[in-house]
């Protein structure tokens, strides 16, 4: 049954200003979510250092929010499905706050695990409830505009917050790092009481509407593009470090330029996604056509930058891409779609990184390479379809 009132039934007017700035608040806590993600990869040696870990031990941080994730974007979102969308998303931030409280001040590493734990949660109910809310907060010409601003999070943490991140780890420790992400989380925090109209929920998701939309053809399809498609990107960009080092040949400095540029790319790419409503078998096939041809090409650092800015153009734009198909899908019930999305994308992160260090492990960075493009190649097939 569809719970409405007039907040629900209220369409935004054209350009107000206070909409958009609720935009730029689900942003900037997805923003606060990603950098807090990722901000391990870059002080990985610093945080196994202070607790004598290796780090293969280390790396936990890394895969132990995506499992999380997966598996409490669909029980969390079910959980508070009659709540207030506001308060669910002031407290998940709350929640946020306090992990990156926790691995500052952690006198241990099961510690930081269980911060990590508290950000898987957060990671996936967050994504699902707030990743979906365009339509709720602006007008239905700038929707496409609002989607392309929130999932902007995702590259721009990569390119502005983690490195910024790491760079105050690199001054003042890497629990300094945690410490600033916590000030920022309770800022969204702020910015979302502020900003956000109430939201209950117009179709509460329960879990047997999300059975029901794995009963349609067009959802089962988009997991399997989802699983194909970004089991081929984290599969190889994880190790696309290893590659541009000994393949290209590129020392650290080099490595940090080309994965900055490929960075700003993901960020324009994520734009034309969203604005322009981008032909995704397109934005598929560059990807795979990208990555299939950089154990040829990338063996120069001019053929790297130009593959890895088609890379993060496509890849920019994959993920409101993916968001959109199951929105439309499933229009009848979008939050539970969002849901299906969420979970989906974060249980892959963890499979594409694994298949790929196998195939790293048993022949080279070069094959991982080859593989990933295969794999986005039989994505592309998939989406083809008529479905």
């Amino acid at each position: 049954m569809t719970t409405t009132s007039p907040a629900v039934a209220r369409r935004p007017a054209p350009g107000r200003a206070r909409d958009w700035l609720a935009v730029v608040s689900v942003t900037a806590g997805i923003f606060a979510i990603v950098t807090t993600e990722l901000l391990p990869i870059g002080l990985l040696t610093s945080i196994g250092a202070t607790f004598r870990i290796s780090d293969g031990t280390a790396g936990l941080m890394m895969t132990l929010p995506g499992l999380v994730a997966a598996v409490a974007a669909p029980t969390v979102t079910v959980a508070v499905r009659r709540a207030d969308r506001r308060v669910v998303l002031c407290g998940l931030m709350l929640a946020l706050a306090l992990a990156d409280l926790v691995d500052a001040a952690a006198p241990g590493y099961w510690a930081v695990l269980a911060a990590r734990v508290v950000l898987g949660v957060v990671i996936g109910a967050f994504w699902s409830i707030g990743a979906g809310l365009a339509p709720r907060l602006v007008a239905a010409p700038r929707q496409g505009r609002a989607n392309a601003v929130i999932f902007s999070a995702v590259p721009l943490g990569s390119v502005l917050g983690v490195p910024a991140g790491v760079l105050l780890g690199q001054l003042a420790g890497w629990r300094a790092a945690f410490a600033a992400m916590a000030v920022l989380s309770l800022a969204v925090v702020a910015a979302l009481a502020a900003t956000l109209p109430p939201l209950p929920p117009q179709t509460p998701t329960a879990f047997a509407v999300l059975r029901g939309l794995l009963r349609l053809r067009a959802v089962r399809a988009g997991l399997v593009v989802t699983l194909l498609l970004v089991t081929a990107h984290f599969g190889t960009y994880t190790y696309v470090t290893p590659f541009l080092a000994d393949v290209t040949g590129v020392g650290p400095g080099g490595v940090t330029a080309l994965l900055l540029v490929y960075g700003i790319a993901g960020v324009v790419g994520n734009f034309v996604g969203g604005l322009r409503r981008a032909a995704f078998t397109g934005v598929i096939l560059l990807l795979a056509t990208a990555v299939l041809l950089l154990p040829v090409l990338g063996r120069s650092e001019p053929g790297a930058a130009v593959l890895l800015v088609g890379w993060g153009l496509a890849y920019g734009a994959v993920p409101v891409c993916v968001q959109g198909w199951f929105a439309r899908a499933a229009p009848h019930a979008p939050e539970a779609a969002t849901v299906v999305f969420t979970s989906s994308f974060q249980a892959t992160i963890s499979v594409g990184a694994l298949a790929g260090g196998a195939v790293v492990d048993a022949w080279s960075t070069s094959v991982v390479m080859v593989a990933g493009g295969c794999t986005a190649l039989a994505a592309a097939v998939v989406a083809t379809r008529k479905w």
